[in-house]
C-alpha cells in the first residue's frame, strides 16, 4: 500500500514578515487544510533569498507567497510528478478555496469542515472585488506603506533604523548573484540578470532616500500617501463592509485580504495583532491625523453578566477587526 508520506505534496513558500504570506497561511487554516497536504518553507525576504536562482526557477519574479502544487493525474508515488507554481495572491487564494471542499479528493488526513470562502450572491461577489482590489492596488501595497512610513525627518530616521540593514543585506545578495555571473561561475539568462539589476536599482533608489537623496520628495509621497490616498482607500472599503464581516456573518475570500492587510496598517500604526479593535482602529485614525475618523455606524451587541446587554455604535473595522481576532487562524497566524 501506498503511504501518505510518498504522495507529492504542494509546498509553500512563505515570508513570517510577508503580509501575503499571512493571508495565505490564514486561508490554509481557515479551509481545514491538513499537515500532510502542504509543506511550509520560510524564504528569508529581509537577506534576498528570493532572488536567489534556485526561488527565481520557481516565481520568476521572486514573488513571496509562491505555492507550488502536484499537477491532477500525478498525485501517485509511482508516477513522475509534474508542478505548477502559483504566485499571485488573489489566485493563489481562490485556488485554496476551491481545492479543498467537503466533495474534494485531496490527500488528507484532516477531518477538519472545508467551508466555502467564495460569496454566495453576484452581489457579494461586486462587493468583495471592490475590497480586494483596493487594497491590492500598487499604491497601497504593504511594502510601499512600509517604506512610506516616515512623514518628517525624525521619523525617517527612525525608520531607516529598521530598513537600512534590510535593503542592504537585499542589495548584497542581489550584487553577489551578478558578480558570480560576471565571473562565469554562475551561468543565468539575459532575462534574469535584467531582473537583478532593475531590483538593484530599486533598492539603490530607496537606500538613497536614508543618506539624504531626495528626501523632500520622498516626505511629499509619503504624506500623500497617508493622508490621501489611505483615508481614500479606507473610506471605499469602509463603504462595501456590512460587519462583522466583509460580507455579514460569514467568512469569506474578502476578510482574509482585508485582515492581512489591515494588520501591516495597525502595525505601522504602532499596533499590534492582539489589540482590540476599537484600539486598533484608533491607532490607524490618529496615524492618519487630519481629523480622520471613521463613522461608527455599525451596532455591535456587548454582554455583561451585571447588566443587561445592550448594543453599542462602533466603526465597521473596529467590529471587522475583534471578528478576526476571535478566530482561531488569527490566533495560530498572529501567535507572537
Amino acid at each position: 500500500m501506498t503511504t501518505s508520506s510518498a504522495i507529492p505534496k504542494a509546498v509553500l513558500y512563505y515570508s513570517p514578515q510577508s503580509v501575503w504570506s499571512s493571508a495565505i497561511l490564514l486561508a490554509l487554516h481557515e479551509k481545514g487544510y491538513g499537515e500532510d497536504e502542504v509543506d511550509l518553507r520560510v524564504v528569508d525576504i529581509d537577506k534576498g533569498e528570493e532572488f536567489s536562482p534556485t526561488f527565481l526557477r520557481l516565481s520568476p519574479k521572486g514573488m513571496v507567497p509562491t505555492l507550488v502544487v502536484p499537477l491532477r493525474g500525478s498525485l501517485a508515488s509511482d508516477i513522475a510528478s509534474r508542478f505548477k507554481a502559483i504566485s499571485d495572491t488573489k489566485a493563489l487564494i481562490e485556488f485554496l478555496d476551491k481545492s479543498r471542499s467537503a466533495s474534494s479528493h485531496t490527500h488528507t488526513t484532516s477531518s477538519a469542515p472545508a467551508p466555502s470562502l467564495s460569496p454566495a450572491t453576484v452581489a457579494f461577489a461586486s462587493a468583495s472585488s471592490k475590497i480586494i482590489d483596493s487594497i491590492h492596488a500598487d499604491e497601497v501595497s504593504p511594502d510601499h506603506l512600509q517604506y512610506l512610513n516616515a512623514r518628517d525627518q525624525a521619523s525617517l530616521q527612525e525608520l531607516g533604523k529598521s530598513l537600512v540593514p534590510i535593503l542592504q543585506s537585499r542589495r548584497a545578495a542581489i550584487v553577489g548573484y551578478l558578480i558570480d555571473c560576471e565571473r562565469e561561475t554562475m551561468r543565468m539568462s539575459e532575462k534574469t540578470k535584467a531582473f537583478w539589476r532593475e531590483k538593484q536599482a530599486e533598492t539603490e533608489t530607496e537606500l538613497s532616500v536614508f543618506n539624504g537623496n531626495d528626501v523632500d520628495g520622498y516626505l511629499s509621497r509619503s504624506r500623500n500617501m497617508w493622508e490621501i490616498t489611505i483615508p481614500g482607500v479606507l473610506t471605499r472599503v469602509n463603504e462595501e463592509l456590512i460587519g462583522p464581516y466583509a460580507l455579514g456573518d460569514q467568512v469569506s475570500v474578502a476578510d482574509i485580504h482585508l485582515s492581512a492587510w489591515l494588520s501591516r496598517l495597525v502595525r505601522l500604526a504602532g499596533g499590534s495583532p492582539s489589540d482590540d479593535g476599537d484600539v486598533a482602529i484608533k491607532r490607524v485614525e490618529k496615524h492618519i491625523g487630519n481629523g480622520f475618523v471613521f463613522p461608527e455606524d455599525f451596532l455591535s451587541s456587548v454582554f455583561s453578566p451585571f447588566a443587561e446587554e445592550k448594543a453599542v455604535a462602533r466603526s465597521k473595522l473596529a467590529a471587522f477587526w475583534d471578528a478576526m481576532k476571535s478566530r482561531s487562524s488569527w490566533k495560530k497566524v498572529y501567535a507572537s
